[in-house]
C-alpha cells in the first residue's frame, strides 16, 4: 500500500518493536501528527473477551477531563417540562414525533448523540433500525436514557464519551486533538483506560487487555503497554 511522504516520515519516529509507556507514546503520537489540520487522536483497545456473549460485553461512558476537542450536537427526545429543561441546558435539538418523522423521512442525522427520557423510548424504538447500526441508540448504561436530561447534556458537552466493544472485540475511542499536547491527552487516556479496566466482566478469563494502539488521523499506530 502506497503511503505519502508525511506518513513515511512519521513512521520513522515510531519504534514498531516497542511497547511505549503512555507519556512517551503520546509524545510520539503528537509528533507524528503532521497534517495541516488539527488531527484527532484515537485509542484502540483489543480485549480478551468475546462480544458474542452477553456476559462479556464491555460498555459504558466516561467524561474525559479535557473533552474531545469536538463540538457535540445533542438531540433530546422529551416532552413538556423535560423538553423545556433540555432547551435550557443547551440541547441542539429537542422534540418527539416531529424528530422521528424528520429522521425517517429526510434521512436526517445532523447530531452526534441522542438523549431520551425513559417514557420516550417506545417512540425512539421505531428508529432502532437506523440508529442501531450508527451506534446512536440511547442507552441507560451510557447515561443517555435518563430523567436528568440537564446532567446528561452537561456531561456530553463537557466531553463525555461512550466506549463499547465492536464485533472484533476492539474498543475505539477519541481521546482528543493533537493540539492538546501529550499532557492533556495523557490525562484523557488514563481516564478512559481506568474506566475500561473497571468495566472488566466477571466472566472474562485470561489476559483482559491484549493490545493498545494509539494513532493520529493520518499517522501510524503507536503500541502502548497494557
Amino acid at each position: 500500500m502506497f503511503r505519502g511522504k508525511k506518513y513515511q516520515d512519521s513512521a520513522k519516529l515510531v519504534d514498531k518493536a516497542k511497547l511505549y509507556d503512555p507519556a512517551e507514546g503520546l509524545n510520539v503520537v503528537v509528533q507524528t501528527a503532521k497534517a495541516k489540520f488539527d488531527e484527532t487522536i484515537e485509542a484502540h483497545f483489543r480485549l480478551g473477551v468475546d462480544s458474542r456473549h452477553a456476559d462479556q460485553q464491555v460498555r459504558g461512558a466516561v467524561v474525559l477531563p479535557h473533552g474531545t476537542g469536538k463540538k457535540v450536537r445533542v438531540l433530546v427526545f422529551a416532552k413538556g417540562a423535560k423538553a423545556d429543561e433540555a432547551e435550557a441546558a443547551g440541547a441542539d435539538y429537542v422534540g418527539a414525533e416531529d424528530l422521528v418523522a424528520k429522521i425517517q423521512g429526510e434521512n436526517w442525522f445532523e447530531f452526534d448523540v441522542i438523549v431520551a427520557t425513559p417514557d420516550m423510548m417506545g417512540l425512539v424504538g421505531r428508529l432502532g433500525k437506523v440508529l442501531g447500526p450508527k451506534g446512536l441508540m440511547p442507552n441507560p448504561k451510557a447515561g443517555t436514557v435518563t430523567m436528568d436530561v440537564k446532567k446528561a447534556i452537561d456531561d456530553l458537552k463537557a466531553g463525555k464519551i461512550e466506549y463499547r466493544l465492536d464485533k472484533t472485540n476492539i474498543i475505539h475511542c477519541v481521546i482528543g486533538k493533537a493540539s492538546f499536547g501529550p499532557e492533556k491527552l495523557g490525562e484523557n487516556y488514563t481516564t478512559l483506560y481506568d474506566a475500561i479496566v473497571k468495566a472488566k466482566p466477571a466472566s472474562a478469563k485470561g489476559q483482559y487487555i491484549k493490545s493498545i494502539v494509539v494513532t493520529s488521523t493520518m499517522g501510524p499506530g503507536v503500541r502502548f503497554k497494557g
